[in-house]
């Protein structure tokens, strides 16, 4: 009677369990629309549940987990345990005796481990506690600020432009005032020449 621990029959529960919630579905579905296939697939699915539920009744619950494998001993009935730091781990055939420096030398890693993640939960705690709520306001003021210095460099560029123009027309201005002098200078030499 062992055949219910066996992988293929595990497969064949499980897809004869989903089969037969399809069918009570569907025929759900068909009875609630009037089909006339409703009846009749509801009536298979849940005898096929019904079914199911009585050989899950019946069969032992599975054992999916193997506490036996690290407490040894832990399966038998009235098993003396002992605690980890005295007991005996056998390891095959033979048994190895834990003292207290055998379970620290095992244990150091596992410690700074912990350790590690303790620093990194109070990295995160100190970054859950900071206020981001005045952030958004910052934002805008910084934002107020790069438009207003845009602006100002547009008015510096047309600035500089303007003292180039200013430079050039300065220096025809002296050109003409070179030429201006230098004709009136000939016409005092003309008139004081007669």
């Amino acid at each position: 009677m062992n055949f219910y621990k066996k992988t293929w029959f595990k497969y064949l529960k499980n897809f004869i369990i989903g089969f037969g919630a399809a069918l009570v579905m569907m025929g759900a579905l068909g009875k609630i629309n009037s089909y006339s296939w409703g009846g009749p697939a509801i009536t298979i699915g849940l005898v096929t549940e019904a079914i199911l539920f009585l050989m899950l009744g019946i069969l032992p619950p599975e054992k999916s987990y193997y506490w036996e494998n690290l407490y040894p001993g832990l399966d038998k009935a009235n098993a003396n345990i002992e605690p980890l730091t005295n007991g005996v781990v056998s390891n095959g055939n033979q048994g190895k005796s834990l003292d207290s420096t055998f379970v620290e030398n095992h244990l150091d890693g596992m410690l700074n481990e912990l350790r590690t993640m303790s620093k990194s939960m109070s990295s995160l705690k100190a970054l859950q506690e900071v206020d981001f709520s005045q952030t958004g306001d910052q934002l805008k003021t910084m934002n107020s600020f790069y438009g207003k210095l845009n602006t100002a460099m547009k008015q510096l560029e047309g600035s500089v432009e303007d003292a180039k123009q200013y430079k050039e027309n300065m220096a025809v201005l002296n050109q003409k005032l070179n030429s201006l002098n230098t004709v009136y200078g000939n016409m005092l030499n003309a008139m004081n020449v007669k």
